[in-house]
């Protein structure tokens, strides 16, 4: 794709142009499930990720500046998206391997069980300090980012950041 090309069709993804995201995926679907595959080796999860670098790259269309080609944007969008998962495949691994195998039903109450208070510590987080979090912990997103999306400082993030990890660790102590 040529650079002109690239920037009229960033143009018209900025202008919610969905045509344009449609030609971005057909031109860039193979490169991206080629990058995830080199991480990833199961075919259903590589389709999945792909999908899901489409879909974070329309979610953040606005704010996307592209210095290479947007193929090769796209291609670290995808590699980002395999890091990301193996990262969250590796904590579940630690967390419980037991659970995983199906091998000890008490093993997966208890799972279900942390699960279930970390979601309600998460829930007992002050809005603007859980918000932050889950921008931080579960979109991946980083400190800039998050600031720029909320319209805030990247102080107020630190702190906000700072707060819910030590309210988390607090309600979570008897797990840690």
């Amino acid at each position: 794709m040529q650079v002109h090309t690239s920037h009229d069709i960033l143009a018209r993804l900025r202008a919610d142009d969905k045509g344009a995201l449609h030609a971005i995926f057909q031109s860039n679907y193979q490169p991206v499930c080629s990058a995830i595959q080199r991480l990833v080796p199961d075919h259903g999860i590589v389709e999945d990720l792909a999908q899901e670098v489409f879909l974070r790259f329309w979610q953040k269309r606005h704010q996307i500046e592209i210095t290479s080609s947007l193929s090769a944007y796209l291609r670290r969008m995808a590699i980002n998206e395999a890091l990301a998962y193996l990262r969250t495949q590796r904590f579940f691994e630690e967390v419980s391997p037991t659970v995983e195998s199906g091998a000890d039903a008490e093993a997966q109450v208890m799972h279900a069980e942390l699960e279930q208070n970390i979601q309600e510590a998460i829930n007992l987080l002050p809005p603007k300090c859980r918000l932050v979090f889950q921008l931080s912990r579960f979109e991946e997103l980083s400190y800039q980012e998050i600031a720029d999306k909320l319209d805030i400082s990247i102080k107020t993030v630190e702190n906000q950041m700072s707060k819910a990890l030590k309210v988390l660790r607090h309600q979570l102590k008897g797990y840690l």
